[in-house]
C-alpha cells in the first residue's frame, strides 16, 4: 500500500509540474480563490491578455474579443506588478487584462459612446426587421446607446443610436470612431479620383459621381454558390407557373439559370405581403402560393439556378394605393413610386425576403430601380415637380442607398441580390434617373445591364449586325468594372426578340444571339446572360437554343 502510495504521490506531482508548464506565463487555476464571472469590453473588437514569460517579465500574451465569458479573481492577491489589471482565468489558465476592460454584464461590452457615419445609413426602427425609421448623411455624429450582438471578431451587427430627434438601429459595417474617418472618401488606387468631377456635358440633375460612396462591399458567401456563368431563360408569370416545357428547352440546350417573375405590374402568386401594403397588386395575382411553390420546385428539382424578378418603382397598382409616395410632375402619370421614398423600397424589399422565405430564391433580381425616363424633363423644365425627396438626396444617392439597403436584408434572407440597369449607365456620368454602373456593381452581387440593339445607341440601324453596338457597350463596361475595388458579376440582358417594328426588320437567331455574347465574354463580362423576351415565346427559345449551349470562353 505504501509504494502504491508512493507511486500516486510521484504521479500526482508530475502531473501538477505538467499543468504549471504548460500555464507558463500565467497562472495554476482558482482553488480556494474567490471569483465571479465577467465579460470583455472595450471600444473596439480585441482586449489584450498579458502574462508573465520565462524571465518573468509581464507581456502581452494574447488576444481576445470583446464579449468574450472570463472569470474574475476578486480576493485581490494579484501582485502590484499588475497595477491596472485585474487577474482572470479563461480557459483554466490564469492571465491578465486591463481592469478597465472587465464588465459584469455582455451588454456593457461595447464601451464606444459615438460613432460617425462614414457611408449614409439606413436607420431601422429596430433591429428584429428591416422597417424603416430614417436615414442619416454620411460625416454625421451618432450617439451610442446599444448594440446587439457581436461577431466572432467583437464587432458589432448593428448599433441603437440616436442623432438629434431620431433613434434607431445601424448597421456598424457604415461606421467609424473619428469624425475625419468619416468625412474622409475611399481613394485606395486613386478610386475617388477617378470618378471625382465626370460630369454630362449638360446637367441631367441625377447627381455627381463624386457624392456617391465607393468604399468596398463585403461579398458574402451564402449556404449556396452564386452563378458565375448563368446561362439564363426568362420566365414571365405565366410561363413561370406552367414551365414544364421550358424546362424541358432548358436541359436540352445548355441552359443554367431561370428568372421567374414575381411582380411585373401584376403579381404572381397571393403575397400576404402584397396583401397587407398593397391590396389593388394583391387582387391581381396568378396563381395561390402551394402552386407557385411547386412550380418553383421543379426547377431547382431539375438542377436549375432560380432567379426571381420584381419590377420595383415602375409600379402603377401600388401606386394606387400609395398615390403619396410617387412623383407628382407634369411630365408623370403620377403612377410612379418614387426612388426616393422609403415606403416604396420596403414594400419591394419585403416582397423579396417573402419570396425568398416562400420559395427558396438562389437570387433576387430588381428590375427598374430608377426614376422614369422623363425624369430629365421633370427636373429641367417643371418648376412644380415633387418627387417626395424627404432626406435632400440626389437620385444618385437615393439609388446607391436603396441598393445598400436593399442587398443587406436579401442577403440577410438567404439569397444573392442582382438588378437591371440601363446600357446608358456604362458611361461616366450619373443619368437623368439616377443610374451609376460604378456606385452600383459595387454593391449588388450581379449586374445586368439592357443594351438591347434595336434601342441602344445612336445610329440608325444598331440592330442588322449586332456585334458593333455590343462591342461598343461591353467596352465601356469593362472600364466602369476596373474602376472600383468590388465589382458585381456582370450578365448582361441581350436581344431575345425578331426586329418587326423597325427598318431593316431583323429575325433574332442563333447566330444573331452569339454576335452579341461573344464581344461581352470579350470584355471581361464573362457572367453569363440573358435573352429578353416579354412573351416568354417558347417556339423562339428553341430556335436560339445552341446559343445558350455555345462556348463563348473559345470565340
Amino acid at each position: 500500500m505504501k509504494i502504491r502510495r508512493i507511486i500516486s504521490l510521484i504521479i500526482a506531482t508530475v502531473l501538477l509540474l505538467s499543468a504549471a508548464a504548460a500555464l507558463a506565463g500565467c497562472g495554476g487555476g482558482k482553488a480556494g480563490r474567490s471569483t465571479e464571472e465577467a465579460f470583455l469590453a472595450s471600444t473596439g473588437g480585441k482586449i489584450s491578455l498579458y502574462g508573465y514569460n520565462e524571465d518573468k517579465k509581464f507581456v502581452q500574451i494574447d488576444e481576445l474579443v470583446r464579449g468574450t465569458r472570463v472569470t474574475k479573481f476578486t480576493d485581490g492577491k494579484a501582485t502590484e506588478a499588475e497595477e491596472g489589471y485585474t487577474e482572470i482565468l479563461y480557459n483554466d489558465e490564469n492571465c491578465y487584462v486591463s481592469t478597465n476592460s472587465l464588465v459584469d454584464e455582455y451588454s456593457k461590452c461595447v464601451q464606444e459612446k459615438v460613432k460617425y457615419v462614414r457611408t449614409s445609413v439606413t436607420v431601422y426602427q429596430n433591429n428584429t426587421d428591416w422597417r424603416i425609421e430614417s436615414w442619416i448623411k454620411k460625416g454625421n455624429e451618432l450617439q451610442v446607446l446599444g448594440f446587439d450582438f457581436l461577431d466572432k471578431d467583437g464587432q458589432v451587427e448593428m448599433y441603437k443610436i440616436s442623432s438629434g430627434s431620431t433613434t434607431g438601429w445601424v448597421y456598424g459595417k457604415y461606421l467609424v470612431d473619428t469624425q475625419a474617418a468619416a468625412d474622409a472618401v475611399y481613394n485606395e488606387n486613386g478610386t475617388f479620383d477617378i470618378h471625382n468631377g465626370r460630369d454630362y456635358y449638360f446637367p441631367l440633375w441625377g447627381g455627381y459621381p463624386e457624392d456617391l460612396d465607393y468604399y468596398p462591399y463585403e461579398r458574402v458567401e451564402l449556404n449556396h454558390p452564386l452563378l458565375r456563368e448563368a446561362k439564363t431563360m426568362y420566365l414571365n408569370a405565366e410561363a413561370a407557373i406552367n414551365n414544364e416545357a421550358y424546362i424541358e428547352c432548358a436541359l436540352e440546350n445548355g441552359v443554367n439559370a431561370m428568372v421567374m417573375d414575381i411582380k411585373d405590374g401584376q403579381l404572381t402568386y397571393a403575397s400576404e405581403v402584397a396583401k397587407e401594403l398593397s391590396p389593388t397588386s394583391y387582387n391581381t395575382y396568378c396563381c395561390e402560393i402551394d402552386t407557385f411553390k411547386e412550380s418553383v420546385q421543379r426547377v431547382k428539382d431539375n438542377g436549375l439556378y432560380t432567379i426571381g424578378r420584381i419590377v420595383v418603382f415602375n409600379d402603377y397598382l401600388y401606386a394606387q394605393d400609395h398615390p403619396e409616395t410617387c412623383i407628382d410632375s407634369v411630365y408623370s402619370s403620377g403612377e410612379w413610386p418614387s426612388g426616393f421614398n422609403r415606403e416604396a423600397w420596403y414594400y419591394n424589399v419585403s416582397l423579396a425576403i417573402e419570396a425568398v422565405q416562400l420559395f427558396g430564391f438562389d437570387e433576387i433580381q430588381f428590375d427598374y430601380i430608377r426614376f422614369p425616363e422623363s425624369t430629365w424633363m421633370m427636373s429641367e423644365y417643371d418648376e412644380t415637380v415633387d418627387f417626395k425627396n424627404e432626406y435632400g438626396e440626389s437620385k444618385g444617392e437615393a439609388i446607391q442607398n436603396f441598393l445598400f439597403y436593399a442587398a443587406d436584408e436579401i442577403h440577410k434572407a438567404g439569397a444573392y441580390f442582382s438588378i437591371d440597369v440601363f446600357g446608358e449607365c456604362v458611361g461616366t456620368y450619373v443619368t437623368a434617373y439616377g443610374q451609376y454602373w460604378p456606385a452600383m456593381s459595387n454593391i449588388v452581387d450581379v449586374i445586368s445591364a439592357m443594351p438591347y440593339t434595336d434601342h441602344y445607341g445612336f445610329d440608325e440601324d444598331t440592330w442588322s449586325e449586332p456585334f458593333y453596338i455590343m462591342d461598343s457597350f461591353a467596352s465601356q463596361a469593362e472600364d466602369r468594372q476596373k474602376e472600383i475595388p468590388t465589382p458585381a458579376v456582370a450578365r448582361t440582358w441581350v436581344t431575345g426578340y425578331n426586329t418587326p417594328h423597325w427598318d431593316p426588320v431583323v429575325d433574332y437567331d442563333t447566330s444573331k444571339m452569339i454576335e452579341q455574347v461573344s464581344p461581352l465574354y470579350e470584355h471581361g463580362l464573362d457572367g453569363g446572360f440573358i435573352p429578353w423576351n416579354a412573351g416568354s415565346d417558347l417556339n423562339k427559345y428553341w430556335e436560339y437554343g445552341a446559343a445558350w449551349a455555345h462556348d463563348y470562353h473559345q470565340d
